[in-house]
């Protein structure tokens, strides 16, 4: 490595001044509720309200802080929804291959709004404070990378005082969820829109679903049941201790609970929403199961298989299975269990599959209410909710129900990790951190997570481990 890149890697710099120089070198109840309690509190006095673009500047400008394929697709749904126009003026990654792969994918799609220089592409830790300074308030920062480091993109974004879209999961653990709840109140001072991506809340199916369940028709609701059962294919290889450690776990994010929370948490969360909302609360406690296959070599820290039971304060039940295996039988849907009827909630792949049986039997035949077909993807109607409001300047804050579920979902992996009921109180208060000094890494950082002498990470072994 030539010594201008090194320490320009170091120092966090953004791409076009790298070339520049190497070429001179060279020469709970509290819950939101989906109708969205948080528009009836957000007008607070004094609170700075933050600017809708005018007549004259109509376009919103787009910051992709994440260039993977979620982030990529986030920019195509913001491009494709109503109450534009919207234009992507810059992009932050970590890695300049993944964040060029974005900007050309983009760009060959959508090139009328596409308007990232070179001088507005930053690679690095800090890059995402370069992007984010690119923008104007009432400008969207898409904070699309992994969940390690959303809080700290969460507060920069609401610092500087522009609206935000923030993938799933939100933080890996409960100081990183606190971080977070703690921007959301700033942002709802400001008068700041931020969109959650728990798309499945935008499904205009399910809200059928819900209002059908609020009036009663299903009866009071007992139990909730949710599966992701799939092939797996999870399995990480061991670091061939090349490069940078820290960036190659970094890479392979879904194998360790600091970067990217894991992947019970990665795959589950839509799901565990979904129990809430259809609960329209948080459960008060969890106790979960988990395991891996004997002789399992994976070097990573996921278990194969996870089973969750969620007790709300009414008494009633969510069951949440996940796993991982080859050769079994696959599933990937909610259901809803009522006194008078049941119903499935969802779908394969977040498909709205939304319908009501007669009875309890999930059987075809027995179905007596099919919800209508959807105008379009939860994916995209979450960004049709999003401009519609920062053009309206209407509120939208999504942070706290969103942090509130994976708080839900933190407690469910935890259980399942320690062997231990664990509680609503306990997750909430708790002071549980995986990387204390997170915000701090740098490219030149070795990692906090070391693997044993056999090349082992950590593995969640119940009545020893520690995550709350």
């Amino acid at each position: 490595m030539s010594p201008i890149l090194e320490y320009a890697m170091k120092r966090d710099w953004k791409i076009s001044s790298l070339k520049t120089s190497l070429s001179k070198a060279a020469s709970r109840r509290d819950f939101l509720k989906w109708s969205g309690t948080a528009a009836a509190s957000s007008a607070l006095v004094g609170a700075a309200r933050a600017n809708v673009h005018v007549a004259d500047d109509p376009t919103i400008r787009l910051a992709l802080i994440g260039c993977g394929g979620r982030g990529s697709g986030a920019v195509k749904n913001a491009f494709s929804a109503p109450h534009g126009p919207v234009k992507l003026h810059a992009m932050a990654d970590l890695f300049e291959s993944r964040l060029n792969r974005s900007y050309q994918a983009l760009n060959e799609t959508f090139a009328d709004q596409v308007d990232v220089s070179d001088e507005r592409r930053f690679i690095g830790f800090n890059a995402y404070r370069h992007a984010i300074d690119c923008l104007r308030p009432g400008d969207i920062a898409l904070l699309t990378a992994y969940s390690y480091c959303r809080p700290a993109h969460l507060e920069y974004a609401v610092e500087k005082g522009v609206n935000v879209f923030m993938e799933k999961p939100f933080a890996p653990d409960p100081v990183g969820l606190h971080r977070m709840l703690r921007a959301g109140e700033l942002a709802e001072q400001k008068k700041l829109k931020i969109a959650a991506g728990l798309m499945c809340r935008h499904s205009v199916a399910r809200q059928a679903m819900i209002e059908k369940i609020r009036n009663g028709e299903l009866g009071d609701i007992l139990l909730v049941r949710a599966y992701r059962m799939d092939g797996g294919g999870r399995r990480l290889d061991k670091w061939n201790s090349k490069g940078s450690e820290l960036l190659w776990q970094i890479r392979n994010r879904i194998h360790f609970h600091w970067i990217g929370s894991g992947h019970f948490i990665e795959y589950l969360i839509h799901q565990i929403d979904e129990c809430c909302w259809i609960k329209d609360a948080c459960s008060v406690s969890a106790i979960g199961l988990g395991g891996r296959v004997p002789k399992d070599t994976s070097y990573g820290q996921n278990l194969d298989a996870y089973g969750i039971e969620y007790t709300f304060s009414d008494g009633t039940k969510a069951l949440v299975d996940c796993r991982g295996i080859p050769r079994c039988d696959h599933d990937f849907s909610t259901f809803v269990h009522g006194t008078k009827r049941a119903g499935q909630f969802s779908g394969n792949i977040h498909h709205a599959t939304v319908h009501t049986y007669k009875d309890q039997r999930e059987n075809p035949n027995n179905i007596d209410w099919k919800a209508a077909e959807e105008p379009c993807t939860p994916w995209q109607a979450e960004w049709n909710v999003l401009l519609k409001k920062i053009r309206q300047d209407e509120p939208h804050n999504e942070t706290k129900r969103a942090v509130y579920t994976d708080m839900t979902s933190i407690m469910g992996r935890a259980a399942a990790h320690t062997g231990k009921i664990v509680t609503w109180d306990e997750v909430m208060n708790s002071n549980f951190q995986f990387v204390p000094d997170v915000d701090s890494l740098t490219l030149a950082s070795p990692t906090p997570l070391p693997a044993d002498a056999e090349g082992y990470y950590p593995l969640p072994i119940p009545g020893e481990w520690t995550e709350i």
